[in-house]
């Protein structure tokens, strides 16, 4: 591991650390914050694969270490502006899910907009011999099928639903709109028959999508690599924005190369990739270039009509 992996991982550990016990109060006064949240189970019984419905197990408050029971938390904004949704799907390398660290700091950056933000707890760690992103995938599809078909009441649009995914969520969000046409697992009630579709996806540093760094770093910067035949790119394949890091570890040849084949699509692409800016740079607020990223998204959301 290099010297800058090393200060990477030591800077983003020493964030989670700080933020531990943040988050641990923010869970019981969330609902001051931004509001009361809802949580909702994706499955009536076990998800697919799984033989039990055990506690999920937290390293610390909003850093599940292991989930077999996903579920989603609904932040609703106490002034809504927009019938948008965003369903927020945390990072964690598919090890563990940070849904505290990237979860709910963005949801209420959504709610202050006037937006409905809904963070998915989806399960972790890897499971051996499956797909790294096989359970999660699956969940992603199962919450963006519950969502749309609770429109209604959770008073969005069924046609306004979008993704803003961070690291391995950011992989997430891009199986999930690029495609959405080939189901993750069989069905097995009527919600499987809502569409899965997103109208809109916002991938922050992305990994995994270049074949020099399939489930781990890139080997060779990305700057040789081809993009990965995991992804579809279907006929639902929904407008995106891109958020990277120049010096990130996952490389952000990765995001170029989505938005080169998304150009060829003529589907509207949005990219920013910030100068020595590293991966998670959500998670502190010294690189003056890369503070505004919130902000793009938002612009870009405008930009789209989709507020």
């Amino acid at each position: 591991m290099s010297r800058k992996q090393n200060l990477i991982i030591s800077r983003k550990s020493l964030k989670y650390g700080l933020s531990s016990v943040f988050f641990g109060l923010l869970f019981s006064v969330c609902g001051m914050i931004f509001g009361q949240e809802e949580r909702y189970d994706l499955w009536p019984g076990l998800a697919p694969g799984e033989t039990e419905k055990a506690a999920n197990q937290e390293s610390s408050p909003g850093s599940a270490q292991r989930v077999t029971n996903p579920y989603l938390l609904v932040f609703r904004p106490q002034e809504k502006k927009s019938d948008t949704c965003l369903l927020l799907f945390p990072g964690g390398g598919y090890s563990s899910c940070f849904y505290g660290n990237e979860g709910f700091p963005n949801a209420q950056y959504w709610n202050e907009k006037g937006i409905t933000a809904i963070v998915l707890v989806y399960r972790v760690p890897r499971a051996p011999g499956k797909e790294y992103y096989r359970p999660a995938w699956q969940d992603a599809q199962r919450a963006i099928r519950f969502v749309r078909a609770n429109a209604e009441t959770f008073g969005i649009n069924p046609d306004k639903i979008g993704v803003q995914g961070f690291s391995a969520g950011a992989h997430l969000t891009l199986l999930s709109a690029l495609n959405s046409q080939t189901p993750a697992y069989e069905p097995i009630d009527d919600l499987d028959k809502v569409p899965c579709h997103l109208n809109f996806a916002i991938p922050i540093y992305p990994p995994y999508v270049l074949d020099d760094g399939d489930g781990e770093p890139n080997s060779r910067k990305g700057n040789d690599a081809s993009m990965l035949d995991t992804f579809r790119f279907d006929e639902k394949t929904p407008p995106l924005c891109l958020i990277h890091g120049d010096d990130d570890i996952y490389s952000p040849m990765a995001s170029v190369q989505l938005y080169h084949k998304l150009r060829t699509m003529n589907i509207p692409c949005e990219l920013h990739i910030y100068a020595k800016t590293m991966h998670g740079f959500m998670f502190w607020n010294d690189l003056e270039n890369a503070r505004t990223w919130q902000d793009r998204c938002f612009a870009w959301l405008k930009t789209m009509e989709l507020y």
